[in-house]
Formats: C-alpha cells, structure tokens, sequence
C-alpha cells in the first residue's frame, strides 16, 4: 500500500525522466530529450534541409547557375522552367539559392572547424591548463582583437587581405600552371575564412578556458598527473570530453551569426565575387538598383523575399536549436 501510495505521489518531472530506460548512453539520453522538443527538432530538420538543398547543389540545379538569357529578364515563376523566375541578366533564381546555400554551408562549416573547433578549444584547453603567462597572453591578444567592434573588423580584414590573397593565387597559377583558384571561388572561401576568426575563436576559448580552469583541479585529472600521464593525453583524453556539452550549445548559436556575417560581406562585395552565387549577393543585385528596387520588390519579390527567408529561416532555427541544447545539455535547466 505504501508503494503504490509512493509512486502516485512521484512527480513529473520524476516521471519524465524515469520514462528514459536507464541503460541509454549519455548522448543517446540528449538525443532522446531533444526530440521531444518538436519546436527544437523541427528547426533541426529544416536547417538539414536547406543544407542537403547546398550540399547537393550540382544536382538538383534546373540550370547553370552562369546562364543569361536577356528574352527572359525578370519572370515570374512558372512550373516546369523557372520555378522561382529569373533575375535582371535573366539568371534562374531557384538554381543561384541552392548554390548561394552551399556557399553559406562551406563557409559556416570551414569557419567552425578552423575557428570555434580547432583554434578556440586548442588555446582555451592551453590557457585554461597551464594559466600563467600563457594564459595572460593569449587572453590578451583576444581582448585586443574582441575591443573593435566585430562587423566593422570582419570588414576591415576582407577588404585589406583580398588584393593580396587573390595575387597570391594568381602567382600560384602562373608559375604551377594550375588554373581555377580565383575563378571556382576558393580564394573567396580563404579571405572570409580568415576574416571571420576574429568573430568565431575568442568567444570559444573563452567559454572552455573558464571550464578547464574548474576541471584542472579535479580529483581524476590529479590522479592522471600522479601516474605519469602526459599533459597532452590529459587535455584531449580527461578534460575535453567534460567540456564538449558547452562548446556543443556555442556551436549551435554561433553558426547563425556566422552565416549572417558570410551574407553581409557578400552584400558589401567584400565575400563571394560573381559569377559564383551567394545570398548576399543576389540581395544586394536587388538592393543596389536604386528606386528600381522599389517596383522589383512589388512586381518581383521572389528575386528578393527567396535568399531573405532562407537567411532568415537559418538563424532563426539555428537559435532554436541552441536554446533546445542549452536546456537539454544543462542539468539546472532541465
């Protein structure tokens, strides 16, 4: 009688998580409490989506994104040909979004891997771990770089690197007898790609340098030192699995701004160059027409309205998934 009285009286949130069977692994347990966020899971899977639409770009495009055809300038959309119509150079525009997405993808992907996952969670492990004048001096030299202002800072490195980076691959070209390294746009990638480290490494280092400052004391990592172990196994093998849950969460918010970085410099023309679509570039095209904008936006929005909605519908869905991981990874928002 007590133990049916007991287990009526458990609460929910007891019940929720007792409804987990206990032998899940960790991250299956994360998995499975995300999925009952249907808001958080549905941004998941759209922001998949619009990556496969990138990803596989080459094959669903209805035509070649370099096309012009001047008897077709500024049509609406119509089944069978241009499925969102074309632009001013009479360009099809559902095939210049799928790859402006893969431009998005490549860049915000790079970007992470090379900055938030490689360069912030490397010196944030160093900083953290060591402390001293280590420590004092890579937080220096971020606290230099984070004091300007982030847009205006990206700004400034795409405009003073691009002349050189593109000369650069230019002397690269003539004398290896390679060719296409401006013109497939990889020169394009490594100037945003260094452009937007600024904003993509210091606020990782951060956030793991103050985790492993609390883990470097910890009684498993003393023992590890007590038997010998070396520094290096020590960082990668017992403190960076215990801070992946928070670089996880600053992931899943800082691929939006890192998206919408890439599209503001492409707007400016300071990121992806024609003929290589970008989003950014095909809302400044628009944008950049003077009083004509006006009457497109009226006659012809999908021109505009189509790379604004996936930009948007990118952010706004990576920001969900965010604040889903944040609950789910944290043990105090649960």
């Amino acid at each position: 009688m007590t133990q049916a009285t007991s287990s009526t009286q458990q609460g929910p949130q007891e019940q929720s998580v007792a409804e987990l069977p206990p032998n899940l692994g960790h991250w299956r347990q994360v998995w499975a409490r995300f999925r009952r966020r249907k808001l958080a899971f549905a941004s998941l899977m759209i922001v998949l989506f619009i990556y496969l639409l990138g990803i596989f770009a080459p094959v669903i495009q209805t035509h070649d994104y370099q096309d012009t055809n001047l008897a077709k300038t500024q049509q609406g959309p119509e089944w069978g040909g241009n499925w969102l119509g074309t632009d001013r150079l009479g360009r099809d525009i559902y095939t210049r979004v799928v790859w402006g997405i893969q431009t998005t993808v490549i860049i915000t992907i790079t970007t992470f891997i090379t900055g938030s996952l490689f360069l912030g969670v490397t010196m944030g492990l160093v900083a953290g771990y060591f402390r001293g004048w280590i420590d004092a001096i890579i937080m220096r030299i971020g606290e230099v770089i984070s004091a300007f202002p982030d847009i205006l800072l990206i700004i400034l490195l795409a405009a003073t690197l691009r002349p050189r980076i593109v000369q650069l691959a230019r002397d690269i070209e003539d004398s290896t007898g390679i060719t296409g390294l401006v013109s497939s746009g990889i020169v394009d990638y490594v100037v945003i790609g260094i452009a937007l480290l600024p904003l993509s490494w210091f606020g990782m280092m951060r956030l793991v340098r103050g985790q492993v400052l609390a883990l470097r004391e910890a009684e498993y990592v003393e023992a590890a030192r007590a038997m010998g172990t070396s520094t290096p196994r020590i960082l990668f093998r017992h403190i960076l699995p215990n801070v992946v849950s928070p670089v996880i969460v600053s992931v899943s918010f800082g691929i939006g701004a890192i998206a919408l970085s890439e599209v503001i410099l492409s707007f400016f023309g300071l990121g992806v160059q024609p003929p290589r679509p970008s989003l950014g570039v095909m809302i400044g095209e628009v944008t950049a027409r003077g009083g004509a904008s006006v009457s497109v936006l009226r006659d012809h929005p999908e021109q505009l309205l189509t790379p604004i909605i996936v930009v948007w519908l990118l952010i706004f869905c990576w920001n969900i998934v965010g604040d889903a991981m944040n609950d789910v990874l944290n043990p105090r928002a649960r």
